[in-house]
């Protein structure tokens, strides 16, 4: 497992797309030919995984207006190519910005049943680009032999909220249920991104019957598990080799904080290992 940063510094906007836009290829290559799965995390629940054949997906795509993400990746167009999109449930700061960078890339957006179909109904996205499904559902968006998706509980809501073009007035829409993704690699390399949550029973059952690797698990507190919270299910119920904490310090309340985390996960034989990352930052497993 190795730690990177992808921060931009060139002088010019075009030669930073350039440089970026080479950049992004050149990590799908390496991740191809390498056989790894990198993890790029870009603030609050934003991530974008490539996965050992290259495919890219991104999970909850808040970015351009994201005070957590950094400024070179403030555009949709700087993710790179995107093969999959994966929407936990509604709320904007995990929605926003995918409707967007599905269009760009002509990329599925994926997300539960009741909030595509209010994505549909309100003209946000065509119907081939809003495939639904549900929870227990499993997906291999690539083909046979290829990354399997299944959509599992989370602990929260899913409303929609939009702004009507022809009124002009915020609106609130049906968002289906909130869920979390087992998302597993070519490779058997299995990550849960649990979306926004708090802390349920079932939490063992899955970790039991899916047995990810790698957890990105919400710390925040407020709307979401707190560090403590969080630390008890990674290490009693979940029971993965990595634990990657995401989903704090973007908005005052959200005031849980890694070493919070680290220090309620303890050191006790077999316990995960936590991972941490800065925005912008990626990890290889």
């Amino acid at each position: 497992m190795s730690i990177s940063s992808q921060f931009s510094a060139a002088p010019m906007a075009f030669l930073r797309g350039l440089l970026l836009g080479a950049a992004l290829l050149a990590t799908t290559l390496v991740s191809a030919q390498s056989g790894k799965t990198e993890v790029l995390w870009l603030g609050q629940a934003a991530t974008r995984i490539t996965t050992p054949t290259g495919k890219v997906i991104v999970i909850d795509p808040w970015i351009t207006t994201n005070p957590k993400t950094p400024a070179n990746f403030r555009t949709i167009e700087s993710v790179g190519k995107v093969d999959l999109i994966l929407v936990t449930h509604g709320h904007f700061d995990h929605f926003a910005d995918a409707p967007a960078l599905s269009l760009l890339n002509k990329a599925p957006m994926y997300g539960p049943a009741g909030l595509n179909q209010s994505v549909i109904a309100l003209g946000i996205l065509p119907v081939e680009l809003a495939p639904r499904f549900g929870k227990g559902g499993t997906i291999q968006p690539f083909g046979p032999g290829g990354v399997k998706i299944t959509a599992v509980h989370a602990e929260h809501s899913s409303e929609l909220g939009w702004k009507n073009p022809a009124t002009g007035k915020e609106e609130v829409h049906v968002g289906g249920e909130p869920v979390g993704y087992i998302i597993e690699m070519e490779n058997g390399f299995k990550i849960w991104h649990m979306g926004d949550t708090g802390v349920f029973g079932d939490m063992r059952l899955i970790g039991d019957m899916y047995r990810p690797d790698l957890v990105l698990i919400p710390i925040g507190g407020h709307f979401v598990m707190n560090p403590v919270d969080a630390a008890m299910a990674v290490r009693e119920m979940i029971r993965p080799r990595f634990a990657l904490p995401i989903h704090y310090g973007t908005t005052p309340v959200l005031r849980g904080t890694p070493a919070e985390f680290n220090a309620a996960l303890g050191t006790a034989p077999g316990t995960a290992r936590m991972v941490t990352l800065d925005p912008g930052q990626k990890v290889d497993f």
